[in-house]
């Protein structure tokens, strides 16, 4: 048989949502519940619920198209509140794993939401957060991710939480991970590596869009989107590579009980097994799935076990992060 369980999670698959793809309401969490894929991610929530930024805010040039190279977002973290997802979690009581997605508009929101998370959650189930320091589209706010000091010190707070917390309960099924904005010089791969290894993250995610692009419409001769004058998050095929990039560097220099879950321009089959290959122990789906819908995972698990056939691999940890160079 074909496995392509993910270590991390301990379920039947390695593909799933990426946070803010149709992941919002509870429709779209039901869907994604019923679909093959491996997990579920909720949209990255707020302490209490946001409307976002003003439409047209998500924009795709292929709409029409099954496959689409490029697509344009600044969503503004809609959101239900973090107060929804929790009960949403415990509710369903849904057999496949949930990971709450944690933005906060703030440091300090985002800390406490997740001391709140933790307390309201479940100890009988598997508890992962995914603390998003990486979102580009928040008017006048900056992404975490890129100011180092920052990250260090919200890593530093968010262990401390999870310590006493488990101390404090004798808890210990409880992990987080990090969302990560893409990193372009060597050196700073080097520099935010060192500080996630001084950290307790499960995993690491690996990349949220590429920040503040501009798709413009000829037609009309405007910008794509309303928020920020046009500028958005860019996703979809055109960022695979910077995807990639970021995976393999990661796959190098974390600790190896890190694991790496890859994110960016996944439309194929092959481009989860290229994801793979650079390191990445699990995927995240997002243009794809807004443009496909939920049965893209079916449709992406198909094609990445006919790559695994041809090639004789029967487990996808017999070709992670064997990506040969010259």
């Amino acid at each position: 048989m074909l496995k392509l369980n993910s270590k991390l999670f301990e379920c039947n698959g390695c593909i799933m949502n990426a946070s803010g793809a149709k992941c919002t309401t509870e429709e779209e969490l039901d869907e994604l519940s019923k679909s093959s894929s491996c997990c579920v991610v909720t949209k990255s929530c707020t302490l209490e619920s946001r409307e976002g930024n003003p439409h047209p805010r998500w924009y795709c040039p292929n709409m029409n198209y099954m496959k689409s190279s490029i697509s344009i977002n600044s969503m503004g973290l809609p959101n239900l509140g973090h107060e929804f997802y929790s009960d949403y979690i415990k509710n369903k009581k849904i057999d496949k794993p949930y990971i709450i997605s944690i933005a906060g508009t703030s440091m300090e929101e985002g800390l406490e939401i997740f001391s709140n998370l933790l307390e309201q959650s479940d100890p009988n189930q598997k508890n992962m957060y995914e603390i998003n320091m990486s979102c580009p589209n928040i008017i006048g706010k900056p992404q975490i991710g890129y100011d180092f000091q920052a990250v260090d010190k919200y890593l530093s707070l968010i262990d401390e939480i999870l310590y006493k917390f488990t101390m404090k309960y004798q808890f210990n099924n409880y992990g987080y991970g990090i969302k990560l904005p893409p990193y372009f010089d060597l050196i700073h791969f080097e520099q935010i590596s060192d500080i996630i290894n001084k950290h307790n993250p499960s995993f690491v995610t690996c990349i949220n869009s590429i920040g503040n692009g501009l798709i413009i419409d000829t037609y009309n001769e405007m910008v794509a989107i309303r928020p920020k004058n046009g500028l958005g998050g860019i996703g979809g095929g055109v960022i695979k590579s910077t995807a990639l990039a970021n995976i393999y560097m990661f796959y190098k220099l974390l600790k190896k009980d890190i694991f790496i879950v890859g994110c960016g321009g996944i439309q194929t089959g092959e481009d989860v097994f290229q994801h793979i290959l650079a390191g990445a122990d699990s995927v995240q789906v997002g243009t794809q799935l807004m443009m496909e819908g939920p049965k893209c995972f079916n449709r992406l698990q198909k094609e990445l076990k006919f790559i695994m056939k041809n090639k004789g691999y029967f487990d996808i940890n017999e070709f992670r992060g064997k990506l040969k160079t010259y």
